[in-house]
């Protein structure tokens, strides 16, 4: 398993609930699909409405519905997961090694999505 960044508690959001601050970051042509940019500060809930952790797949879905401009969703994520052919790193570490969409989001994370697809 990789080691967890150190981190600081949870921060209060808006409304007043506790959320997690990450980075998420994109490369290999991602980037084009959320606004160009690689690198996102993100602040998700601490807790979900049903009292669980926010997972990769809740990323995810954050991700599409609040980050991602481009409308082509399918070259990101596919029957609710991430599109085969890229790669994901949770804290420098294969998500594979981590529980890929069950692994739960700690404060201060770093996740990498980097595409290998190539046209051609």
């Amino acid at each position: 398993m990789s080691s967890k960044p150190v981190s600081a508690s949870p921060d209060a959001g808006k409304d007043g609930r506790e959320t997690i601050s990450i980075t998420v970051e994109f490369s290999g042509g991602l980037e084009m699909l959320f606004s160009n940019e690689r690198k996102h500060q993100i602040s998700i809930p601490a807790k979900l409405d049903d009292g669980s952790s926010p997972n990769i797949t809740y990323l995810l879905q954050y991700l599409l519905n609040n980050v991602m401009t481009d409308q082509r969703k399918e070259l990101f994520v596919l029957d609710n997961n991430v599109r085969p052919g890229i790669l994901v790193l949770i804290n420098d570490a294969d998500w594979e090694l981590e529980g890929e969409e069950k692994y739960e989001i700690q404060q201060g994370d770093h996740i990498l999505f980097v595409s290998t697809l190539h046209g051609g």
